[in-house]
């Protein structure tokens, strides 16, 4: 009895000291995950977990959002999971994605896990249309992420239609132009040929490079409203505050960059934005709700924090991994100058055996020419012989009987026939013998000249055997050469495992002088990228002006006409930031 029970408390003990747990769903941008989490985990907890299964570092540009009543919200770091307005029902669904959105995405991404995360997540937004982008650089952004996804173009592999099921562009583009999607598939794998050689990280920083010009791209918009009651819209991005029409999304009325800001603050829902300058009125405007004011000054809080962080001298720990991410670009680029000379000797190798290969056939196909051609010579030399044989033979006969003719004029000559009749019929057959001996001579000299004949060409016919049968000699003696070259040739990747050694022990070795030679590509990279930009945008005009004609001018949006007038006026977010500064 005193047993039982203490087993029952040692049970109950057990049970009260396991912690209370719930099931948590985190879906990437390209997978989802689940946890398990204990009750009394704060966000922050939850966070560090989905950043070390990603192997994330560059922790600062993200967060975990969920939705609550039609609007967004991003969990707290200092605040329990459970003490947030989220469904009651497990999992707890929340989406991992950059809350923060960098200036240059070359300097600022390090971990290509990063780059990987805002390509998937910006690539989305421009299909989902929630930043514009223009028909021409679409095209173009489109074959940078083909090349990310199927790496260097081969017309072999990459046949027409192989894009038939990719999403890349969006819808608004494909409405806006008569075009098939044929039509844009060979446009897109028009440039998706130019971009061969780039590694899939490449590709999508590419693709970064282009998209952060936009002029949505990373921009939060809140309707608000002034202290008129005037309907306007604040973008909060990367380099500031914005204020923009309601109509007009592209281009703010005004913009309030983050180092020309003293302070942000609000009061229930009016939120006050304080410039350096005291010159310049204050701007007060309120927003619908609470939820979206706390909203709103997390996003200008973290945004302002990543401004000034830009500007100041990198931390150690990005120091430190802005270094390893150096070796590990300089480590990839040697090895993929590896791959590609291992590559190119073994499709000189492919193409020195299919030459040997195409020439040893041809070779074969003369020699059994030059054995048919023998055997015809021989059958023709068989058959004069036999046709010699055989006149030689008639001549003998003829002159056989030439010689039994000759014999009976004679025995007629000594008959004697007494009558004159007879004399006549004997003289008559005399002349008779005499003219059938005469052309039985001629007769046997024309067998025998025909014989002669028919000997010299059998002698002909065996000289030409004879040539047959040393050109025969002279191909089996080339064709055996040439199968000694075809093996050895392709001995030629047997003996690529040895440079692969070579190349992989210096891969692996990193100089001083190395990173100082890299370091000098990078600039030279920076400068060709100069001169790119203007290659590239001549390109862009080019396809613009050649598509321009296929365009349904009633099927253009708001957003096009405005962006067709910002272009023909050079107006943008960038300038406009930079007439305030």
């Amino acid at each position: 009895m005193a047993g039982a029970i203490a087993s029952r408390m040692s049970f109950s003990s057990l049970k009260r000291k396991q912690p209370k747990t719930f099931t948590v769903r985190i879906a990437t941008m390209d997978a989802e995950m689940e946890f398990s989490c204990e009750v009394k985990w704060k966000g922050k907890d939850l966070f560090d977990l989905v950043c070390r299964t990603l192997g994330l570092r560059e922790t600062w540009f993200f967060g975990l959002q969920y939705t609550i009543k039609d609007t967004v919200a991003w969990l707290k770091m200092d605040k329990k999971v459970l003490d947030h307005d989220v469904p009651t029902e497990e999992p707890k669904t929340f989406h991992f994605l950059a809350k923060f959105y960098p200036e240059n995405a070359e300097e600022e991404l390090v971990q290509e896990i990063t780059q990987h995360l805002f390509f998937l997540q910006v690539k989305k937004q421009i299909l989902d249309e929630k930043i514009y982008c223009p028909p021409e650089a679409s095209v173009l952004l489109a074959s940078y992420a083909v090349q990310a996804k199927y790496g260097d173009y081969d017309p072999n592999v990459h046949k027409r239609g192989f894009l038939a099921q990719e999403e890349l562009l969006p819808k608004r583009v494909i409405n806006l132009y008569q075009m098939t999607p044929e039509m844009w598939e060979e446009r897109i794998t028009a440039w998706y040929a130019e971009h061969r050689g780039r590694a899939r990280d490449e590709a999508e920083m590419e693709y970064l490079k282009i998209a952060q010009d936009l002029e949505m791209y990373g921009v939060n918009y809140f309707a608000i409203r002034n202290k008129k009651g005037t309907e306007l819209l604040l973008g909060v991005d990367a380099l500031g505050l914005h204020i923009y029409d309601p109509d007009n999304r592209l281009t703010p009325k005004i913009s309030f960059p983050w180092n020309e800001i003293r302070n942000i603050s609000y009061s229930d829902k009016e939120f006050t934005i304080k410039p350096l300058d005291k010159k310049i009125d204050v701007f007060k405007f309120n927003s619908s709700k609470l939820r979206v004011n706390k909203l709103i000054l997390q996003l200008c809080i973290g945004n302002h924090d990543l401004f000034m962080r830009r500007r100041k001298a990198d931390s150690l720990e990005v120091q430190q991994m802005k270094a390893q991410a150096r070796e590990e670009k300089a480590r990839k680029q040697m090895e993929r100058q590896r791959l590609a000379r291992e590559k190119q000797m073994r499709e000189e190798a492919e193409r020195t055996r299919d030459e040997l290969e195409r020439r040893l056939m041809q070779l074969k196909e003369e020699a059994t020419m030059a054995s048919e051609a023998l055997m015809r010579s021989e059958e023709t030399a068989d058959l004069l012989a036999e046709k010699a044989q055989i006149t030689e033979e008639e001549a003998k006969l003829l002159a056989q009987k030439a010689a039994e003719a000759e014999q009976e004029m004679q025995r007629i000559k000594a008959t004697a026939i007494r009558t004159e009749e007879e004399k006549r019929l004997m003289e008559q057959k005399v002349l008779e013998a005499e003219m059938l001996a005469l052309k039985m001579a001629e007769e046997s000299e024309r067998r025998a000249k025909e014989a002669d004949q028919l000997k010299q060409d059998l002698q002909e016919a065996r000289e030409s055997e004879r040539r047959a049968k040393q050109k025969l000699l002279e191909i089996t003696s080339k064709s055996s050469y040439t199968q000694s070259m075809n093996s050895s040739t392709t001995a030629l990747p047997t003996d690529l495992p040895s440079f692969n050694l070579i190349s992989e022990s210096l891969s692996f070795d990193f100089k001083d002088t190395d990173m100082k030679r890299l370091s000098m590509e990078i600039e030279k990279e920076k400068v060709e990228y100069m001169e790119k930009s203007k290659h590239l945008q001549e390109q862009l005009n080019e396809l613009k002006t050649e598509i321009e004609a296929l365009k349904l001018k009633e099927r253009e949006t708001a957003l096009d006409i405005l962006h067709n007038e910002n272009a023909s006026r050079g107006n943008s977010k960038h300038n406009t930031i930079k007439k305030v500064s």
